[in-house]
């Protein structure tokens, strides 16, 4: 059998690309803490500041994102391809990798195309629906393919033959007792320790319109015995006014690195509909109001739908979210206990905790076909 000793992980750009990539990067070291992670990113993305923080080594490559029209910069692609695969080549030669996995962003595609010249083992993991165009293209030159859901094999033939192994997410999150952790995490925060508790997040720049209809409804939350953790965000030019003199604590933060104590403190998430947040309350069984981005392609909705559909979480549309909605169909939620463990119980039915060990697995037997 044959033993992963270096491995290159490829994806940058956003966070969703990042985070199950060091997740997975962590379950690597914790069997064999001598292998060898190489991961690769570019000067505009996330990972500049995200990789090496988490103690990764990171290398930079010259890859452009792929152009959908045909103009300029169509024309400019292929050299620019070859410079990036070159690149990218270099490294895995150096570090002599044993292995590719790839979550997507432009760097890569460059990586998938070194790994296939180079006839390096490649994996690919998909946890977005639709599926990324990088993720796209690197199909064509292999076919083990990971997927982070359950319905993303139907929702597109290129998926079809995947593998199901769930997103790889921190044990911070995956290994979370909530209920050992409650009473501590809301004792942290300030929070009452008996108090029903809805955590409320946009994402790490905030979402203007979830922090005006939450603030916005603070005095009825609070009327209703529901008091509030709100991580509003790092925007420093859109301040969240709430109410002084409520009857409950509701506390404000504009960011939160340790999400696994407010996921302990909460009862109910309200927040965007992205792939890791996805991923994050239905390994942890927590009902959510998911509230997807107004633009784009609809993906959080496709993403967070079939969550929705099992019963683990409600849709409000961004345009509908007011102080006006949370009283009226919130607050009716929020203290229905027997809903809320029904919504709970479905949520945890489409989640799973082990991600990070299953892509391992699969990646292990991809390497020794």
């Amino acid at each position: 059998m044959t033993e992963l000793n270096s491995i290159v992980l490829a994806g940058g750009g956003t966070g969703g690309h990042i985070y199950p990539l060091l997740a997975f990067a962590d379950c690597l070291r914790r069997h064999n803490p001598n292998i060898r992670i190489t991961c690769l990113g570019t000067e505009k993305g996330l990972e500049g500041d995200l990789i090496p923080n988490a103690g990764y080594d990171l290398r930079m490559i010259p890859a452009h994102q792929l152009p959908r029209k045909i103009n300029m910069d169509l024309l400019l692609t292929a050299p620019r391809m070859l410079k990036a695969m070159r690149a990218t080549r270099a490294v895995m030669d150096e570090v002599e990798a044993d292995a590719i996995v790839g979550f997507g962003g432009y760097v890569a595609v460059p990586a998938y195309l070194a790994a296939w010249r180079r006839k390096t083992p490649t994996v690919i993991f998909e946890f977005n629906d639709p599926p990324g165009i990088a993720n796209k293209l690197g199909l064509k030159l292999t076919d083990d393919l990971a997927l982070g859901f359950p319905h993303l094999p139907q929702v597109d033939p290129i998926l079809a033959e995947g593998t199901i192994t769930g997103v790889p997410l921190r044990p911070a999150i995956s290994q979370l007792d909530r209920d050992a952790m409650r009473v501590r995490a809301r004792e942290h925060f300030g929070l009452d320790p008996n108090a029903t508790t809805l955590f409320v997040y946009g994402g790490s720049q905030g979402a203007r319109s979830i922090n005006q209809a939450i603030s916005g409804a603070a005095p009825a939350l609070t009327a209703n015995g529901i008091q509030v953790l709100h991580i509003i965000g790092a925007r420093r030019d859109e301040p969240v006014e709430v109410p002084s003199n409520l009857p409950l604590p509701y506390v404000t933060l504009p960011y939160l690195k340790e999400m696994e104590l407010g996921y302990a403190a909460a009862d109910m998430v309200v927040g965007r509909g992205g792939s890791m947040t996805v991923a994050e309350v239905t390994a942890l069984g927590l009902p959510t109001v998911f509230v997807p981005m107004p633009w784009g392609n609809r993906e959080q909705y496709r993403t967070a739908g079939p969550v929705v559909a099992a019963g683990g979480a409600i849709f409000c549309d961004d345009e509908d979210l007011s102080p006006n909605w949370v009283a009226e169909e919130l607050v009716p939620l929020l203290i229905d206990r027997d809903k809320l463990q029904a919504m709970a119980h479905a949520s945890a039915g489409f989640g799973r905790r082990d991600g990070d060990e299953a892509l391992r697995q699969y990646t292990l037997k991809a390497i020794n076909r």
